[in-house]
């Protein structure tokens, strides 16, 4: 096999390696962006609300409380769309870089 083969192959396992975070990432804000909605959705009803502070829970303004939380959900959604588009691109340029490997081997 070619050394620019081997080069592509490697590059190719890198780029999966590199989808398989964004994937994880992908994951963990989906969940974050989950709970967020289910606080929010909480807050609607209840007549008092809470916030964890560190190991405690302490009394919190309901209003302020909803700003924060969709604050943070804005901000999740954000990095969730960020992370959609590189891995996007990622998987176009592995895509690229498997068709070239395939071509390579087929000769």
């Amino acid at each position: 096999m070619e050394k620019e083969t081997e080069e592509k192959i490697n590059q190719l396992q890198m780029l999966e390696q590199g989808m398989q975070s964004f994937i994880l990432q992908k994951q963990q804000l989906q969940i974050q962006l989950v709970e967020a909605e289910s606080a929010l959705k909480e807050l609607e009803t209840a007549e008092k609300s809470y916030k964890i502070v560190g190991n405690i829970m302490i009394s919190a303004d309901k209003e302020q409380l909803v700003k924060d939380i969709k604050d943070k959900k804005e901000r999740i959604e954000l990095r969730l769309n960020s992370i959609e588009k590189q891995e996007k691109a990622m998987r176009e340029k592995a895509n690229s870089v498997q068709q070239d490997v395939l071509k390579k081997l087929k000769k």
